[in-house]
């Protein structure tokens, strides 16, 4: 295992529990003490990523671009990284970032679709940034279909790709075989996402990491996305154990999630029911709402929903599926079910 080089998306995945109410105070704060405890790379951005502020995904209180601006004139030496989504941010926001500060771009597509970040790739690299590709929901495809991904990401001109682990739904030698098949096909460099829906998300990072992989993600205390990422600061401490520590200050880092970060917190993110029932179904966390209103609807425990909707391989977009979903398990059940098809946002 060699030392990873670590990116913090606390100021991105951690946005989606704080509802994306994050000021540029507590931007400045975080990236200070994420930069002093030797952190490389941090990313900020909304949740969604660049252009995410909407009645869709949930409206930042502050522009982003003003946060982003705030994180490059508070860091001394790290990089700031921000998360595109193609569809949700355009050429418009990939320019605002780069000229806010943004030196890392790290474009994120369903693990199937990777060619629609071509001309996102190349207008990256017309600004100067370097490039990171996210394969989301990797748990869905197998390692060799994922490599397919993989190798278009890298002609586009991606300089590392990552597996991502969006359901917190993968076991350790699943992201192993991931990691490896990437890192065995591709010339560029291989990183992995976690989640912590299962209790894996250090567990999964360390297997990563034995795989070969050369960047890994980390929230302080964990926030994140579902039950959270694995925590920076916990990621720290064991890879300083193991040797491979990559110039993180671990106990500045436990500083700064104990009295930076914890005091903002809304909740702490961790493993609950329904965050097990994500990971264990393997869907986005988005899912969970929609399948608790057409459970209660049609009389269907949620989690049967998503286990199915888990099976169909089921990813944003499709949520339409969800009232399907329950209106057949119920009839399967024997329960009597009204004609409509009313699907709550």
């Amino acid at each position: 295992m060699k030392s990873p080089r670590i990116t913090d998306t606390t100021l991105r995945d951690g946005s989606h529990p704080m509802r994306h109410q994050y000021t540029r105070e507590q931007v400045r704060s975080i990236v200070q003490a994420l930069d002093a405890a030797g952190v490389p790379v941090i990313e900020v951005s909304h949740g969604d990523g660049l252009g995410g502020s909407s009645l869709q995904y949930g409206f930042s209180r502050e522009s982003e671009f003003d946060l982003i601006e705030t994180a490059r004139e508070t860091a001394g030496r790290a990089r700031i990284a921000a998360l595109m989504l193609p569809g949700i941010g355009t050429r418009k926001e990939m320019k605002e970032a780069a000229a806010r500060g943004v030196q890392v771009l790290r474009i994120a597509t369903q693990c199937t679709e990777a060619d629609i970040s071509e001309q996102h790739f190349g207008l990256a690299k017309e600004l100067g940034l370097e490039t990171v590709g996210f394969l989301m929901m990797a748990h869905i495809r197998p390692p060799e279909a994922l490599v397919e991904q993989a190798k278009r990401m890298e002609s586009y001109g991606a300089d590392c790709v990552y597996i991502v682990d969006s359901a917190g739904a993968m076991l350790p030698h699943e992201a192993a075989a991931r990691v490896a098949a990437l890192k065995g096909a591709l010339s560029i460099q291989v990183g992995f996402h976690a989640h912590n829906n299962l209790g894996l998300a250090i567990g999964n990072t360390l297997a990563a990491l034995e795989a070969g992989a050369d960047q890994v993600d980390g929230c302080l205390r964990g926030l994140g996305a579902g039950a959270g990422n694995a925590a920076t600061e916990l990621l720290a401490a064991v890879l300083d154990r193991l040797g491979v520590n990559p110039g993180l200050d671990v106990f500045a880092l436990m500083d700064a999630a104990e009295y930076i970060v914890a005091p903002i917190m809304p909740f702490q993110p961790f493993p609950d029911r329904d965050a097990i029932a994500i990971g264990y179904a393997g869907v986005y966390s988005t899912f969970l709402l929609h399948a608790k209103r057409a459970g209660e609807r049609y009389g269907v425990d949620a989690r049967e929903i998503l286990v199915e909707l888990g099976r169909r391989q089921a990813v944003a977009g499709q949520e339409d599926w969800i009232l399907d979903v329950a209106l057949e398990l119920a009839r399967n059940n024997g329960q009597p079910v009204a004609g409509e098809r009313l699907f709550e946002k």
